[in-house]
């Protein structure tokens, strides 16, 4: 359970902090329609994102919602950022012509100043590195558990192993194993991900944060994100269709699914919508 923050809330803050103001993607348009990714935005007429402490995008499979967090990583410098590879085998770098067409603005200190850089300690988590991190986790939580019940088993105190285990020799024993049985399901495990890569004074990037999560955790995890960013100075810009995440966020959501990117409130979207249908035609299952 997500607890690092709720319990000792740091109240210096007494507003919602916003790093990055706006950001406007490139309107070229090519001959060619299928270059990426000019190809993801060829058909859409937007206006500069205006961001919130936290901006939701919204879409189905194919929008745009990642790219547009990839651009934006790249163009911020953030770490975690993916280089992209456009689709021309090298012969031009379309993707980084599509960054330098895009275009950002910083916004103002809880002093009125300008804001100069994005926090250091910001950060674009893509969902596949959220899965990577939740294995790497597990792997290594599994493998101390392991290796510790093994050495007690043998006769050593659980003091002493403990120490072994912190030790040069003891660490080299553990990156012997490459591999280990998983211990903890990857929901429990990713909101343990977020404990430790949440941090105060930070802007960050997240591309479907729900994986891996249940319903009740992925509420779970929309609360802490509120909360952080109410008191602890983060601002976020996250992709997703959730409608758990949508329906507990405090978020402006951008539908990426219309021509012009328009404002909407949750339950006026697509998927939320055709969740809502689905259990309404079924509510008599219910009683």
């Amino acid at each position: 359970m997500l607890l690092l923050f709720s319990v000792s809330i740091d109240m210096r803050y007494n507003s919602d902090m916003i790093y990055l103001l706006s950001f406007r993607l490139s309107d070229k348009k090519l001959n060619d329609p299928n270059i990426y990714p000019y190809s993801v935005f060829r058909n859409k007429d937007t206006e500069p994102f205006v961001f919130s402490p936290i901006t939701v995008l919204y879409g189905n499979n194919g929008c745009g919602k990642s790219t547009v967090l990839n651009v934006i990583a790249n163009k911020l410098d953030l770490k975690g950022k993916e280089l992209a590879t456009p689709n021309t085998f090298g012969i031009l770098d379309y993707c980084t012509a599509f960054e330098s067409e895009c275009s950002y603005c910083l916004s103002d200190d809880e002093y009125g100043h300008e804001i100069k850089h994005i926090p250091q300690n910001s950060r674009y988590l893509k969902s596949e590195d959220i899965l990577y991190e939740i294995k790497k986790i597990q792997q290594r939580q599994v493998l101390a558990d392991g290796m510790l019940y093994d050495h007690v088993k043998g006769g050593m105190d659980l003091k002493d192993a403990k120490e072994y285990l912190s030790t040069k020799e003891g660490k080299k024993q553990q990156k012997f194993i490459e591999f280990a049985q998983e211990k903890y399901s990857n929901g429990e495990t990713s909101l343990r991900f977020f404990e430790e890569f949440l941090l105060p004074d930070a802007l960050y990037l997240l591309d479907e944060p729900e994986v891996s999560l249940s319903p009740s955790n992925q509420i779970l995890l929309a609360e802490e994100i509120n909360r952080l960013s109410r008191f602890l100075g983060c601002q976020f810009i996250i992709a997703t269709h959730s409608p758990f995440m949508l329906g507990t966020l405090d978020a402006k959501i951008f539908d990426l699914d219309s021509d012009d990117y328009k404002v909407c409130r949750w339950s006026e979207l697509e998927n939320v919508r055709y969740f809502y249908e689905f259990f309404r035609k079924r509510k008599n299952e219910f009683k």
